[in-house]
């Protein structure tokens, strides 16, 4: 049942009128339409790699194309008009490009920043393609969408459809059809059926533009009559309920439509008309169940291609969330191929796109696809049997994601990226030829559709995070043009014609840029070319013509643009920036009739313009790519590189230009004054045929010095080499300087210069004139190289009876100027006889020269009178022999001359011929120069094959008998020589050697590979002996090497080896020896031993000595004796290892024990830092504790042996104190005042203090001096010890205790008559007794040096080896229950010097 639409509606105010002439005119306008026909098909495979016809797009062809001054002239504001790809599809009012034009261009909106920075990013694509895209607003439509949206409530845009009309739906359910002029036609439904169904969401017109699809966004679909504007159906049980429709596709079968919902489903629309009635069919083609389709695209074929295979099938792409499927609809449902995406962004939008081209002269659909930032495209074929191939074509990489990608035809794509970007892409050649910005079209996207809004939002994320992009809907193309609907306007881009790209660039004033593009469509090497029709040539003829016009208007502005006021210098490079580009392009179009012609006018009104354009042809000259060149402009040339002094630059151009036109005498005049041989040269033998004139010229200017014996300049000697390349060139039929002479006039030129050269006097000849000027001109400038001449010469010359006597008398004449004159050097002379000695060895030799002159050159060359210019003479002469002229010689005759001349080179040159290969050694030997390669010699003598063993054998006895001769001149070649052809007999050869150096040398260089020589060491089989001899010479001549010689020598017996070192004392090497046997402790006892050596040294060296060698060697020594001990600890256990390491550890600190700490050592800082370096380097190796205990154990022995030193010198102090004798100071008792000798009462002792006062005891027991201290008397004095003359005891005791009281010594001496009888006085006398002050003392220093014992500390050093060894000084303060000794204040060391005694 067909709804027909409510004609009450207010919509229907909008409706356009249909009347039957304007269906009459729309049926018209469609038949009208672009056709691909057959005929273009065949074209594109024919031409598929030219550029792209007019017709393919219908572009008509203009009669009368503007002008480049009417282009130029348009104001930028006005509106421009544009000839439509489908001229019959819409009158559209295109905007100017400097408003909506692409972002490459250079267009009037540079002010933008935006704009200027789009411009920095893409320079190249513009300036090499220019703007390819035209950029349009539809105004009228854009108009209308607005008014309607306001007007009518129709909503914003949410679709686009194009055909031969644009059908355009809303949010508000209408569809409003436009006509090509931008009238509205028809709305078709109204605001209550975008009430019911929502807005409309995809939109379809089929192939004759007859029906249109609207899919909305509530599921429905309906069906309109675009002719009528009939609501046809309206179809509402195609689909699952509850999913709004994302695609509606018409296929190329009007009765078969393809719709997509929101539920990821595909479903295939039959619509029928049964007995008037109209019904729609539905299948389901994919389930969304199984993966969510988003995109569909059916393959349309154009009229012509209706009958192509492939399109029976009606293949169908589909594009899910993870891979494309192409299935076929007829003739049953088919699948033809799946194709996985792969990796890519889960937000990337797919999207699919059919287009046919040629492909290996055949026209088959191509399906470009793309999810992400990659396009696949895949070529399906019918075959011969009538299946479907696929195969897969070269994929498009891109930095960008796109959203959008469209066929603008076979060979250009236009891709939309997510910035709203758009990239004009060449498929063959994936060039990037525009990047256009449409941000401003503010593109309608169809997120809403693909969430499904509009049915609450009952989609999966998947698809809805796809939809965010989506933009499916808003885009269509037809006819080569692409529609993109903003949510105000609708927009068209098209490709510009070649015409309108050139002229774009123009209009930018890129005259430059617009000349490359052009000429780049005049070689058929443009992109994306529209506009062009015909063949090549009426192509290349098209373009040709325009670029006339632009390089016309080009040298206008160039005159125009110039500056009128600043430096010369501005001008000339304005100049020289456009210029260039005219004769560039003129030539390029082979058009010198209009660059010498109007150009040169135009462009000779600026005297600077005009020197430009004259320079700017060198280039072209130089390479003979421009010939032809009017006389004028010619002449002109030469005038302005005259004027600017340029004048190697004329000679250049002369000799690349036809100078017939020119004034022949004047050019001859100007190049000699210039000096411009080449060119003179060139002007003569081109303008005039003359060759010989350049010759006498040249001859003129180099012959008097040279007679004269003078020098010639730098500038005469240029002219002689011109010369010399002349004469060359004229004789052997080449031109001068380049090219060739005619072939007419080869024989004459050659004929003429002979006898030119032969000439017994010149033109104007002097008197005093020399015969054969010419000859002997060129023979004195450069002998070698005249000769060089004639013999070229007399190659090229034919046996005919001229030639021979040309050859003869040349000869004759050469011999006549240098034998007779003596004004010839030797090497010239030998020159001479050199190239005869060539010329008679010839085969078919015609020559004849007197022997006699062969052998006044060997004299000459000889004469042993004659010192100078030896190896010249000895050259020249070897040369000759050479040459052939050894027929000419008595070989005996020639050999005792060149012995006797010392000529070595000319005897090895007969002895060689002779196979003397004995006596090529002596030659050599004696031949300062080369006697190094004496060796070279001998050895190619007895390694090259060829030679007989007698002839070897003779070489190598010759070798031996000059061995000595051999080792002293190089004794790395001797030993290679040996080694390499005698390696047998090398003990012949050291028995030969008696001196002893020599012998080292030769042994270095055979057994030593550090010397470089290229033998193999085991094929020697050299002995013991030999080696140990080597070794032993080495101890005597270079004892600093040897221990690196023993490094790399192999073979030797280590018994006999260290023998020989310790002979010579070379304890380092004995040590190295003794390693290497595995005496590991032997050798650390010999470096040990050097090492104390050392240090004991230092430890007696004088303070004064500034500069101290002796420490570097300690320290040398220290480490060689680490390294040792370091690369044999690991094989050792660790008693082995204390016993090399801690005896290096005592060594390296008894110096440090032997130092005074009041004067301290002058390396002891030193002497730490190496003792710091041996612990770090024996901690690898040995137990912590255990270092510690033996660095504790060293510590307790030094403060015990200082301790007991320190308590002898106390003692024996003490000691000599007590029992050294006093002096009285007077004779009497201090307290009786009576003499103590003449007491004679009874027995009495006399007691003596140290404080000098002397007294009897019984006085001094009187007066109660006396103590009783442990059973002992103690003596007090009694004047010393009571400040007011009377002692009391209890005073007496308290100065004892505070120790004042002046020590005494008491003396036993009894009167002259004292008691014999008397045991008390006896003992007291013979034991003496310390007084209470010095007893005290020693009481004190006993405590103080009072600690642990020995075996305490080596106790408790065991038991903290564990892991507490940490506390061992305290380290564990926390724990009060933990004591240790080494904690205790009197096991700290308190050292200090002794008391100074006074005597």
């Amino acid at each position: 049942m067909e709804n027909e639409p409510d004609h009450e509606n207010v919509e229907q105010s909008l409706c356009a009128k249909t009347t039957e002439e304007e269906l009459n005119k729309s049926f018209n306008l469609e038949a009208s339409l672009s056709k691909f026909s057959y005929i273009d098909l065949d074209k594109e495979l024919e031409f598929k790699n030219d550029l792209i016809d007019d017709k393919e797009f219908d572009i008509p062809q203009v009669d009368t194309p503007p002008t480049l001054e009417s282009i130029l002239n348009e104001t930028d504001d006005e509106d421009e008009s544009f000839v439509l790809e489908d001229p019959t599809l819409l009158n559209i009012d295109t905007i100017d490009s400097h408003s909506y034009d692409t972002s490459s261009v250079a267009s009037s909106d540079s002010g933008d920043r935006t704009n200027l920075k789009r411009k920095k990013k893409l320079p190249d694509s513009f300036s090499l393609h220019g703007s390819v895209m035209r950029h349009s607003l539809l105004k009228g439509i854009s108009a209308q969408i607005v008014s309607a949206a306001d007007k009518v409530d129709a909503g914003l845009p949410t679709a686009i459809a194009v055909s031969s009309l644009i059908a355009v739906g809303t949010s508000h359910g209408l569809a409003l059809i436009f006509d090509q002029n931008q009238a509205l036609r028809l709305c078709l439904g109204g605001t209550s059926v975008g009430g019911q169904y929502g807005a409309i969401s995809a939109l379809s017109i089929n192939s004759d533009c007859s029906r249109l699809l609207c899919g909305f966004a509530k599921g429905q679909i309906t069906m309109w009559d675009l002719a009528s504007g009939k609501l046809l159906r309206s179809i509402t049980d195609a689909h699952p309920p509850g999913t709004a429709i994302l695609h509606i596709k018409f296929t190329d079968d009007p009765t078969l439509a393809i719709c997509n919902d929101s539920g990821g489903s595909v479903f295939e629309l039959t619509f029928k008309r049964v007995m008037g009635v109209r019904t729609c069919e539905s299948r389901c083609l994919f389930s969304g169940s199984k993966g969510e389709v988003c995109c569909i695209e059916p393959l349309h074929s154009k009229p012509e291609l209706k009958d192509h295979p492939i399109t029976q099938f009606s293949l169908l792409a589909m594009a899910s969330l993870t891979k494309i499927l192409v299935i076929g609809l007829k003739p049953s449902l088919k699948v033809w191929m799946t194709f996985p995406y792969g990796r890519m962004d889960p937000s990337s939008v797919p999207l699919l796109a059919w287009h046919f081209v040629a492909v290996h002269n055949y026209v088959n659909p191509m399906l470009a696809f793309c999810r992400g930032d990659v396009v696949h495209f895949l070529l399906v074929k019918r075959d011969e049997s009538g299946a479907i191939h696929v195969t897969k074509q070269k994929h498009l990489h891109l930095y960008y994601d796109l959203i959008n990608f469209t066929w603008i035809n076979s060979r250009t794509i236009v891709l939309l990226d997510s910035v709203e970007k758009l990239h004009v892409i060449d498929r063959q050649t994936q060039e990037e030829l525009e990047t256009v910005e449409i941000s401003e079209v503010q593109l309608v996207y169809n997120s809403s559709h693909f969430k499904s809004l509009a049915t609450g939002g009952n989609v999966s994320q998947a698809l809805a995070l796809v939809g965010e992009k989506a933009c499916y809907q808003s885009i269509s193309s037809y006819g080569g043009q692409i529609f993109y609907l903003g949510t105000k306007s609708v927009y068209v881009m098209m490709l510009r014609s070649w015409r309108e790209r050139v002229d774009h660039l123009l209009k930018q004033d890129c005259l430059t840029e617009a000349l490359a593009l052009a000429w780049s469509f005049h070689e058929g090497k443009a992109k994306a070319v529209v506009g062009l029709s015909g063949d090549a040539s009426k192509r290349k003829a098209v373009v040709a013509d325009r670029m006339v016009e632009i390089l016309f208007h080009y040298a206008d502005r160039a005159l125009k643009k110039c500056p009128d006021q600043g430096k010369i210098q501005v001008m000339e490079q304005h100049f020289q920036d456009m210029v260039p580009v005219i004769v560039d392009y003129c030539l390029l179009l082979q058009r010198k009739d209009l660059l010498f012609s109007q150009i040169y006018d135009k462009l000779s009104e600026n005297s600077v313009a005009k020197g430009v354009f004259l320079e700017c042809l060198e280039p072209y000259i130089l390479s003979d790519k421009l010939v032809g060149i009017t006389p004028q402009v010619m002449k002109d040339l030469i005038v302005h590189f005259q004027d600017k002094k340029l004048m190697e630059n004329v000679e250049a151009l002369i000799v690349h230009m036809d100078i017939t036109s020119l004034d022949i005498q004047q050019v001859v005049l100007m190049c000699w004054e210039n000096r411009l041989y080449d060119a003179m040269i060139y002007v003569y033998n081109r303008g005039m045929n003359e060759f010989i004139s350049p010759m006498e010229k040249l001859f003129r200017v180099i012959a008097p010095p040279l007679n004269a014996g003078k020098t010639l300049t730098d500038e005469q000697v240029v002219m002689g080499n011109k010369l010399l390349v002349y004469i060359s060139c004229c004789l052997a039929g080449r031109a001068y300087p380049l090219g060739d002479i005619p072939e007419d006039l080869v024989p004459l030129v050659k004929n003429q210069v002979f006898e030119f050269l032969i000439r017994l006097h010149s033109a104007e000849a002097s008197p005093e004139e020399e015969i054969y000027p010419y000859v002997r001109t060129l023979l004195h400038f450069d002998t070698r190289e005249f000769l060089n001449v004639l013999a070229l010469t007399f190659e090229d010359f034919k046996n005919d009876k001229q030639a021979v006597e040309y050859q003869q008398r040349i000869v004759d004449i050469l011999l006549k100027v240098m034998v007779e004159n003596s004004d010839f050097t030797p090497s010239q002379v030998g020159c001479l006889f050199t190239f005869l000695a060539r010329q008679l060895a010839k085969p078919d030799n015609t020559l004849f020269v007197n022997r006699t002159l062969f052998d006044q050159v060997l004299e000459f060359l000889c004469s042993p009178d004659d010192d100078s210019r030896h190896s010249e003479r000895q050259q020249v002469l070897l040369e000759l022999l050479q040459a052939g002229g050894i027929v000419q010689f008595e070989e005996s005759r020639l050999i005792r001359m060149a012995e006797k001349a010392e000529f070595y080179q000319i005897c090895e040159f007969m002895y060689e011929r002779e196979h003397q290969y004995d006596k090529i050694i002596d030659c050599y030997l004696r031949d300062p120069l080369r006697e190094e390669e004496v060796f070279n010699y001998i050895h190619n003598i007895l390694s090259i094959p060829g030679h007989s063993a007698e002839e070897k054998q003779s070489v190598w006895q010759k070798a031996m008998d000059h061995i000595e001769e051999l080792v002293s001149l190089k004794p790395c070649k001797a030993a290679e020589l040996v080694a390499t052809h005698f390696s047998g007999q090398i003990e012949t050869v050291i028995k030969k050697l008696q001196n002893q150096v020599l012998l080292f040398k030769f042994l270095r260089s055979l057994l030593d590979p550090r010397e470089g020589i290229h033998v193999n060491q085991e094929s020697l089989q050299i002995s013991p002996c030999i080696t140990e001899q080597f070794i032993e010479l080495s101890c005597q001549f270079n004892p600093n090497q040897v221990i690196e010689t023993l490094q790399v020598l192999e073979c030797y017996r280590l018994e006999e080896t260290i023998q020989i070192t310790q002979k010579y004392q070379l304890h380092e090497a004995t040590a190295y020896l003794l390693e290497k046997k595995g005496d590991i402790h032997g050798a650390f006892l010999i470096m040990l031993e050097r090492l104390q050596s050392k240090l004991q040294e230092i430890t007696h060296q004088g303070e004064n000595t500034k500069e101290d060698p002796s420490l570097k060697d300690v320290e040398d020594t220290m480490v060689e004796t680490i390294a040792l001990c370091q690369r044999n600890s690991h094989n050792l256990n660790q008693q082995q290892r204390e016993a090399l390491w801690f005896p290096l550890l005592e060594a390296m600190m008894a110096p440090q024990k032997l130092s005074s700490s009041a004067v301290p050592h002058l390396h002891s800082e030193a002497l730490k830092s190496l003792t710091m370096q041996v612990l770090n380097s024996m901690a690898a190796f040995i137990a912590l504790p255990s270092i510690l205990q033996r660095i504790l154990q060293t510590l307790l022995e030094t403060t015990t042996s200082l301790l007991n030193q320190d308590l002898h010198w106390s003692l024996c102090n003490l000691r000599a104190s007590v029992t050294r004798g006093l002096n009285p100071k007077q004779d009497y008792c201090s307290i009786c005042l009576q003499q103590y000798k003449r007491r004679q009462e009874m027995a009495d002792e006399i007691i003596v203090f140290s404080c000098g006062h002397l007294y009897h005891s019984f006085c001094l027991q009187n007066k109660e001096c006396t103590t009783e201290i442990e059973g002992q008397t103690r003596w007090t004095c009694y004047k010393c010890s009571s400040s007011n003359k009377v002692g009391k005891l209890s005073e007496n005791s308290s100065e004892i205790k505070k120790g004042r009281i002046t020590p005494s010594q008491v003396k036993m001496s009894p009167s002259y008559h004292q008691s014999k009888g008397d045991p008390t006085a006896k003992k007291a006398a013979s034991e003496p007794v310390l007084d209470p002050q010095q007893i005290q003392a020693f009481d004190q220093l006993c405590r103080l040096y009072r600690g642990s014992s020995r075996l305490a500390l080596l106790t408790e050093l065991s038991q903290s080896r564990g892991s507490e060894s940490y506390r061992l000084f305290g380290g564990s303060q926390s724990s009060p229950a933990f004591s240790s000794i080494f904690q205790n204040e009197n096991f700290q060391l308190q050292l200090m010097p002794p008391p100074v005694t006074e005597d």
